[in-house]
């Protein structure tokens, strides 16, 4: 039976940085890199969070884990908000939220067997003897589809592909419960992300697993996930359920991502929608929507008055003044 309460929930998550290092930046200036961002992940789901380079995906993925500190908000994964925990508290949830890093090669250490570095959760965690750890590493290399002699090599001996499974493995060792997938095939071969995708759905329906997956690849979140949301600039424009979100498309700004996905068929005219300009800086982002400055649609409410994320259909949330009543 399915648990009705979400595994994570993301509340009004917000990061800033201080500019004042930064060339040209004054001493207050701060980037908004995460701007008061929410939702939440069901058990055994996919939750696919996409948006261009820089919006703020992997910093949200680094926030989860600790491994950057929040400016605010909460993050509550299983009842528990993992930003109060004390860190003694922490280090005994780690081994239930692992991650997948977008390059496997620099998340591997270069200097260690591949048996040393999957079997490390374990001796961090104390989880088994040495016997058991080693029996643990043997299976879990079988079960990501690597050679058995794999775990006496090193990191430079395999394939990006090969690589990229056992940062896999090393994140299943622990029998995780939630796994957040940063980017894991953006710097593999086509070939091999299809070989990736279709591993990484195979452990989730054979462990029960739950994927917070970040890509810029619609097709991919379409193939792997159940709901995604779509950030710009560091705000979520737009959330719901894969197949709304796909069907009924509705801020401007994931019109455009949908019509940059490529269609293999050099008979079939698309109408793609080309956004005039760059993405604004985050460390002084437009008033109002941020999207506005490259709109095609803009108002002049779009300038003067942020949009909220409100519910369109049920479970489909859009922050839009083209859609809100006012």
């Amino acid at each position: 039976m399915s648990n009705p309460e979400p595994i994570m929930q993301v509340q009004n998550l917000y990061k800033y940085y201080d500019a004042g290092r930064h060339l040209f930046a004054r001493s207050k200036d701060q980037v908004k890199a995460v701007d008061d961002v929410s939702f939440q992940v069901d058990y055994g789901s996919t939750f696919g969070l996409v948006g261009e380079s820089g919006c703020g995906k992997s910093t949200i993925a680094r926030l989860l884990l600790r491994l950057i500190t929040a400016t605010d908000g909460k993050a509550i994964f299983e009842g528990r908000d993992l930003f109060s925990l004390p860190n003694s508290e922490m280090r005994e949830i780690r081994r239930n939220i692992q991650m997948i890093f977008q390059d496997p090669y620099s998340s591997l250490n270069p200097r260690l067997q591949i048996r040393s570095i999957v079997a490390e959760p374990l001796e961090t965690h104390h989880i088994g003897t040495t016997a058991e750890q080693r029996e643990a590493v043997k299976n879990i290399l079988h079960t990501v589809g690597l050679p058995e002699d794999s775990g006496t090599r090193y990191a430079h001996e395999f394939s990006g592909g090969q690589r990229q499974r056992i940062g896999i493995a090393r994140a299943l060792i622990t029998n995780p419960k939630f796994i957040v997938c940063d980017e894991p095939i953006s710097a593999l071969d086509v070939s091999i992300q299809a070989q990736i995708i279709n591993l990484l759905r195979d452990l989730q329906e054979q462990n029960q697993l739950t994927y917070l997956f970040i890509t810029h690849d619609l097709r991919i979140v379409n193939f792997l996930c159940d709901h995604v949301a779509v950030m710009y600039l560091g705000k979520l424009v737009e959330t719901g359920p894969v197949k709304d979100v796909f069907t009924h498309r509705t801020h401007p700004y994931t019109q455009a991502l949908f019509s940059a996905i490529p269609i293999p068929d050099p008979k079939y005219q698309k109408n793609e929608i080309f956004l005039d300009g760059d993405v604004p800086s985050p460390i002084n982002p437009p008033s109002g929507c941020r999207f506005h400055t490259r709109c095609a649609f803009v108002m002049p409410i779009c300038s003067e008055k942020e949009p909220r994320l409100h519910e369109i259909a049920p479970g489909h949330y859009c922050a839009c003044h083209l859609h809100t009543d006012y």
